[in-house]
């Protein structure tokens, strides 16, 4: 199935009031039901879907064909790159190749360590860092490749890069944030927000920039959940207040739904859209947007 130029994504950013994003993660094997009845179930309500890359360093399966495959299906895929298993040959190769399949949107990163997932003696590659797969992508679509080689035929992309409303330091990351758009971010997606006044304080600084900046929202399933991210994922805080909010919840689902909408409402104040780590959940995710964007 083809989009038509206005379903891209790139062709909303700056124009659409609100964007919403959301991102599911390859199965660990080859079956796409999962994957694709999330699509199904969410068509017309985002605007683009993410597909991750080994996210958490757990090996699934190329995110590549995941991407084409919710391509295939009819929503623009926003197709996510690490550095951590490719060299540069073969992350440009993996660049071209999503250009060639219809693939536009890429989600540039550096990606997790592989001692933290389930091949921990796993070898890293990091060959380059995020900030020089942009210039790379960059490059391609001037059409020269890193080592200044002519391309015969230059891709097309709509590069996007994370952002972290709540870092410690936000004149760093307003500096990384400077440079991510010099080396052709056109968009952001931000780490998981649960507190919107950092969220608005970080805005604040990077409207300016004039760049649509998307509010991460993760669907917290439980205490238990919630108090594990604090201790072992790096750039998320849960509050007090929430996990005990799901310490009474007696249905746990609906009190996701309740608590997602809620933050929903409080960063469409200053974001311009919204990310949703959905988790599995992602059947909630109609129903939340509904609520939310009502």
């Amino acid at each position: 199935m083809s989009l038509s130029e206005s379903n891209r994504f790139e062709a909303k950013l700056g124009k659409k009031t609100f964007l919403v994003t959301m991102e599911v993660n390859p199965p660990k094997g080859t079956d796409l039901s999962e994957i694709l009845s999330a699509v199904a179930r969410v068509k017309g309500l985002v605007d683009a879907i993410n597909v991750t890359d080994g996210s958490g360093a757990i090996m699934r399966a190329c995110p590549l064909a995941v991407a084409k495959s919710v391509l295939d299906a009819g929503v623009d895929p926003i197709f996510q790159m690490t550095c951590r298993d490719r060299n540069r040959l073969a992350l440009q190769a993996d660049l071209l190749g999503a250009a060639i399949l219809g693939i536009r949107n890429v989600l540039l990163l550096t990606g997790d360590d592989p001692k933290a997932g389930d091949h921990p003696d796993a070898k890293p590659v990091f060959d380059i860092n995020s900030a020089a797969l942009m210039q790379a992508a960059k490059g391609l679509a001037e059409g020269k490749d890193m080592a200044g080689k002519p391309l015969a035929g230059s891709p097309q992309f709509c590069i996007g890069a994370a952002a972290d409303p709540g870092a410690k330091d936000l004149d760093v990351e307003l500096q990384k944030f400077q440079a991510k758009i010099g080396g052709g971010a056109a968009f952001f997606q931000t780490q998981a927000v649960f507190d919107p006044a950092k969220l608005a304080a970080f805005m604040g600084r990077a409207k300016p920039f004039g760049k649509p900046v998307l509010a991460g929202i993760l669907l917290v399933k439980s205490a238990k959940m919630a108090r594990y991210m604090n201790d072992h994922v790096w750039g998320i805080h849960v509050p007090d207040d929430l996990i005990a909010r799901f310490e009474r919840a007696a249905d746990k689902r609906a009190e996701c739904v309740a608590v997602t909408t809620e933050l929903i409402r409080a960063v469409r104040q200053s974001a311009d859209g919204i990310h949703l780590y959905a988790l599995g959940w992602e059947d909630l995710v109609p129903d939340i947007l509904t609520k939310a964007l009502a």
